[in-house]
C-alpha cells in the first residue's frame, strides 16, 4: 500500500479517517476516523490485510443521538455561536482526533475526541460517546472542559490492568496534560500529570514498549508539516526524558495519529500511522505508514518509505 495516496473503501468511495485511532477485535483492524463530509463527523472501516477496506458506519453524525450524563457538559452538536462583532452564526461542531478504548467490566466502546463549534477554535472541548458495538451507532454524552482546561489535540492510553488515560494539550496548546479516566472510562478521574509546561506540544501519541512509555508529539505549526519529537519514561505519572527528535524536520511531511503494534511471528513490530494534511483541501490530505525502530537502550527512528508491504508483517 502507497504512503501519501488517497485510500478508497470497498464501495469505492474515499477513506476518510483522519486523525485516527485502530482498535484489533476478531480478527479485523477498525480504524476511526475524522470525516467532515457534510453532517458526518466519524467514520468507521475495518479490514484484515491493512490495505483493504471494508466501510462499517458512519458512527457519529450531527443527528446522533444524545445523552445528558455530565454536569455542565454540553450535548449540542449544532448550536448558534457568537461572533466577536456580536453578531450570531449557526455551526455544526468539529470533532478532531476521536480515539476510542473498550471498557471490558461495562462492555462498552468509549470515544474520547476534541469538539470544537464549527464556527471558531474557542471552545477547546473534549468530548465522549459511546456505543455497545465498536463499529455501531454511537450516544453522543457531550463536551466540556476537563477539571476547567482546555482541550485540544488528544490521545487515550489503557494499561493491561485496565486503568484508561486521556491525553490532551491545554493552555492555547501550550502544555500536555494527562488525566486519568474513572473505572468506566466516561468521566475524568484526576488529572495526573502535566508534560513540558510552555513548550507548545500537540498531536499527542502514547504506547508502551518493554515496559517503558513512548510519547510522540509535533509542534504547533497549523497545517503544515514540522519536527516530531518524543519522550522515554518508566513510569506514566513519573518523570519524562527531554524531548528528542525523530524523523527528518517535517517528520516526513506527516503529522502523528497513532502507533499501531503488530504481532508478528518474530515479535510485535511498531508502525507510526500519520496524517499527512492538506491545508487548502481538507477531504484530499492522506496518511502515512512508517515502521518504527529501537536501538539497543530503546532510542526510536522513523523509517520512511513510499509504500508497506503488509505482507512482511501479518502473521
Amino acid at each position: 500500500m502507497k504512503n501519501g495516496v488517497i485510500l478508497y473503501d470497498d464501495r469505492g468511495e474515499v477513506l476518510h479517517a483522519h486523525g485516527g485511532y485502530m482498535l484489533y477485535e476478531n480478527g479485523y483492524f477498525y480504524w476511526f476516523g475524522e470525516n467532515r463530509t457534510g453532517d458526518i463527523r466519524v467514520s468507521c472501516y475495518r479490514s484484515k490485510d491493512l490495505e483493504h477496506w471494508e466501510f462499517r458506519n458512519h458512527v457519529l453524525t450531527c443527528d446522533s443521538k444524545v445523552q445528558e450524563h455530565y454536569i455542565r457538559s454540553d450535548t449540542r452538536l449544532r448550536k448558534e455561536v457568537t461572533l466577536k462583532d456580536g453578531s450570531k452564526k449557526m455551526g455544526s461542531c468539529n470533532i478532531e482526533r476521536p480515539k476510542v478504548l473498550y471498557n471490558s467490566k461495562t462492555k462498552q466502546y468509549v470515544m474520547w475526541m476534541h469538539y470544537e463549534n464549527g464556527v471558531h477554535y474557542g471552545d477547546a472541548r473534549c468530548a465522549v460517546a459511546v456505543s455497545d458495538k465498536i463499529d455501531g451507532d454511537y450516544t453522543y454524552y457531550g463536551s466540556f472542559n476537563p477539571i476547567g482546561n482546555m482541550s485540544r489535540d488528544c490521545t487515550v492510553f489503557k494499561e493491561e490492568d485496565g486503568t484508561a488515560y486521556f491525553i490532551s494539550a491545554a493552555r492555547e496548546n501550550a502544555d500536555l496534560i494527562i488525566y486519568r479516566l474513572t473505572e468506566d472510562y466516561l468521566a475524568i478521574d484526576e488529572q495526573v500529570r502535566i508534560l513540558w509546561p510552555g513548550q507548545a506540544r500537540e498531536a499527542p501519541v502514547l504506547f508502551k514498549r518493554n515496559d517503558r512509555y513512548y510519547m510522540l508529539s509535533s509542534a504547533c505549526t497549523g497545517w503544515l508539516p514540522n519536527q516530531g519529537k518524543y519522550a522515554i519514561s518508566d513510569s506514566l505519572t513519573g518523570r519524562w526524558s527531554t524531548l528528542k527528535p525523530f524523523g527528518d524536520k517535517t517528520t516526513y511531511d506527516s503529522q502523528p495519529a497513532f502507533i499501531l503494534p503488530l504481532e508478528t511471528a518474530g515479535g510485535v513490530e511498531w508502525i507510526y500511522v500519520g496524517d499527512r494534511w492538506n491545508g487548502e483541501n481538507y477531504p484530499a490530505s492522506t496518511y502515512v505508514f512508517f515502521p518504527l525502530h529501537f536501538n539497543e537502550i530503546g532510542e526510536l527512528t522513523l523509517e520512511n518509505c513510499e509504500e508497506m508491504d503488509w505482507k512482511k508483517y501479518l502473521i
